[in-house]
Parts: structure tokens; C-alpha cells; sequence
């Protein structure tokens, strides 16, 4: 998240037609919060991030495969946003980001992700 004329705004990445926060997969012997700052720096080369409301997460419920996702609210402090190109793919992961608000963003997304948007928001508010 990021503050942008008094307002929260999320950072949303777009891979095909699917809306989603950064996310990733958990290396062997990482901890999920470190996988989830590094997974932001390589899918928007934001790394200046601060758990401010903590290390609460919000987990999906098991889609595609089975997978589950689990997400952190942390405020991006500085920097611009880039879709650095993966050396997996020979391209980058997402073809476009935006900065948006609550309502902005949960049009874009699927309902597993609109839960989470609703979780992040319910904190930020509850700090205001």
C-alpha cells in the first residue's frame, strides 16, 4: 500500500486477465513474510516495504491446484514501480500495475482476492 493524496492506494499486478497483490512461492527454508518482501521487490522492484500493522496475514482458500496464498499489508515507504523481466520466463511476470483505491480495486478482482482486499482494509481502518 501507499499513501497518495491522503488515501491508501494498493498496488494491483496484471498477468493476462487476472488482477492479483505480488505474491509468490515460499523457497525451501524461507519464511513466508521474507518470501512475501522478496517476491515484491522481484515482481515491482519496490523494496523500501514496513509491516506497520503488523505481521498479520490473510490466507485464500485453496484454488487452481490447491494452492493457497497468503498475504501481508505493508506500506511501500519509497521508490516507482518497474515489471522487471524474470529470468524463468524471458519476460517480465505482469503486463501492467496500478496504484488504487478500495473500491477501484475490488472491481479488478476475483472474489478469493476481493477477501483479502477486505481484510487489508478493515486493519488500515481500524488504525485510522
Amino acid at each position: 500500500m501507499r499513501q497518495k493524496d491522503g488515501a491508501w492506494r494498493y498496488l494491483l499486478l496484471r498477468a493476462f486477465r487476472h488482477w492479483d497483490f505480488p505474491k509468490g512461492v515460499v523457497e525451501a527454508g524461507e519464511r513466508p513474510r521474507a518470501a512475501a518482501v522478496r517476491e515484491v521487490a522481484e515482481e515491482s522492484g519496490l523494496t523500501a516495504l514496513e509491516f506497520r500493522w503488523g505481521a498479520a496475514f490473510c490466507e485464500t482458500e485453496p484454488y487452481g491446484r490447491g494452492k493457497v496464498a497468503r498475504y501481508y499489508v505493508a506500506e511501500s515507504l519509497a521508490g516507482d514501480v518497474h515489471l522487471p523481466v524474470s529470468p524463468a520466463l524471458g519476460r517480465p511476470e505482469h503486463h501492467e500495475y496500478r496504484w488504487l483505491g478500495y473500491r477501484e480495486a475490488r472491481v479488478l478482482l476475483v472474489p478469493r482476492v476481493q477477501r483479502v482486499l477486505d481484510w487489508a482494509e478493515a486493519i488500515v481502518a481500524a488504525s485510522r
